[in-house]
C-alpha cells in the first residue's frame, strides 16, 4: 500500500490530483457524471470569480488546435456575492477540498473578492494574476513582477486563509515572478496558466476567436509548463513553498513528470473534456508508479529530477 495523501502547508489533500479552475464549474456540476465522485479528487478549483457578474467575451470562445484548445471565455461568472449565496451551499466540503479562484481588473477588486471569500468555509483561495489591469492599459498583472506582488500583498492583508498564486507563463522570468509573489505573501504556487495564442481563418483572414486571442491549453503546452515548474522549484524550495503543477496533463505519466520536476501536487484541466473520470485513473497510475519504484509517499517523488551533466557542443 502507498499513501497518496499530500500535505501542502496547513492543508491536507486525499490525493495529489486536482481539477483545475475553469474545468469543473463550481464543483457541483460534475455530480451528474456517471462514476464520478468528489472523493476521487484531491481538490476542485472553482471557476474564476470576480466582484461583479461578467458576461464574458463574444463568440467564438473555444477553438481546437493541434493537441490543444484556445479559449477566450472572458471570466464569465455570476459575481462573488452570488457564488457565496447560491453556489457554495451546493458544495459538499466533506468530500474534497473546494478552492475558489479569484480574479480582478484592479488591485482593489482582487482584495475585495478575497475579503468576501475569507468569510466562507472554503479552505484556501487561488489568485489568478493573469488578468488585465484596466488601470495600466490592459497589461496582465502576472506578466509584471511589481504588479503581481502588489496584488498578492493586497490579498494577503484581507485573508488568513492559505493563498495560492497562479502564475502566468507569459512573463519574462517566471522564477523571479515566483520569488516576488512569495515575498508578498503567497503560501503556495500553481503553475502554469495558459499561454497566449491565436488562430486565423485563412478564408476570412480574421481570427477565429471573437476576442482575437486566447489562452492555449492541452498537451501542446506540457513541455513548456514542465520547464516552468522546474524553474520555479529552484526558488520555491528555498522558501518551502509547495507548487501545484498543471499544463497539458492527460495521463499518469504526465502527472509524474510534474512531480519529479518539483510539483507537490498536480491539476488536470483540458483533458477532462475528453474524460471526466481521468483524475481517478491518474491517481491509480501514480500509485502503481510508487509501488514499482518503492515510494511510500508522494512527497518522496517531488523534485527528484536529476539533470544531465554532460553537454554536447555543436560546431
Amino acid at each position: 500500500m502507498v499513501d497518496l495523501s499530500v500535505q501542502l502547508g496547513s492543508l491536507t489533500f486525499r490525493n495529489p490530483v486536482a481539477m483545475a479552475s475553469g474545468n469543473a464549474g463550481y464543483g457541483f456540476e460534475y455530480q451528474s457524471v456517471s462514476g464520478f465522485s468528489n472523493r476521487d479528487v484531491g481538490a476542485i478549483f472553482l471557476k474564476g470569480t470576480t466582484l461583479e457578474p461578467k458576461l464574458g467575451n463574444k463568440p467564438e470562445r473555444v477553438m481546437e488546435t493541434p493537441s490543444g484548445l484556445l479559449n477566450s471565455i472572458g471570466l464569465q461568472n455570476p459575481g462573488a456575492h452570488a457564488v457565496i449565496k447560491d453556489y457554495l451551499p451546493k458544495c459538499d466540503l466533506s468530500q474534497s477540498q473546494f478552492i475558489i479562484n479569484v480574479s480582478g481588473a484592479t488591485i482593489e477588486e482582487y482584495a475585495e473578492v478575497v475579503r468576501l471569500f475569507d468569510q466562507t468555509d472554503l479552505p484556501a483561495i487561488e489568485v489568478n494574476i493573469s488578468c488585465p489591469n484596466v488601470k495600466k492599459g490592459g497589461a496582465a498583472f502576472g506578466n509584471d513582477p511589481d504588479m503581481a506582488a502588489q496584488v498578492v500583498e493586497a490579498c494577503r492583508k484581507n485573508t488568513t486563509k492559505p493563498l495560492i498564486v497562479k502564475l502566468s507563463p507569459n512573463q519574462t522570468d517566471i522564477a523571479e515572478g515566483a520569488r516576488r509573489v512569495i515575498e508578498a505573501g503567497a503560501d503556495m504556487l500553481s503553475a502554469v496558466n495558459t499561454l497566449m495564442g491565436m488562430q486565423i481563418d485563412i478564408h476570412t483572414a480574421r481570427p477565429t476567436l471573437g476576442n482575437n486571442q486566447g489562452g492555449l491549453s492541452g498537451p501542446a503546452i506540457k513541455p513548456v509548463a514542465l520547464l516552468k515548474v522546474h524553474q520555479i522549484y529552484q526558488v520555491a524550495k528555498q522558501h518551502q513553498i509547495p507548487i501545484i503543477g498543471l499544463g497539458g496533463i492527460s495521463c499518469a505519466d504526465d502527472a509524474i513528470e510534474f512531480l519529479l520536476a518539483g510539483a507537490s501536487m498536480v491539476a488536470v484541466g483540458t483533458a477532462l473534456a475528453k474524460d471526466p473520470l481521468l483524475v481517478k485513473k491518474i491517481n491509480k497510475g501514480i500509485a502503481r508508479y510508487m509501488q514499482r519504484y518503492g515510494y511510500q509517499s508522494v512527497a518522496e517523488i517531488t523534485g527528484k529530477l536529476t539533470l544531465n551533466t554532460d553537454t554536447v557542443l555543436c560546431g
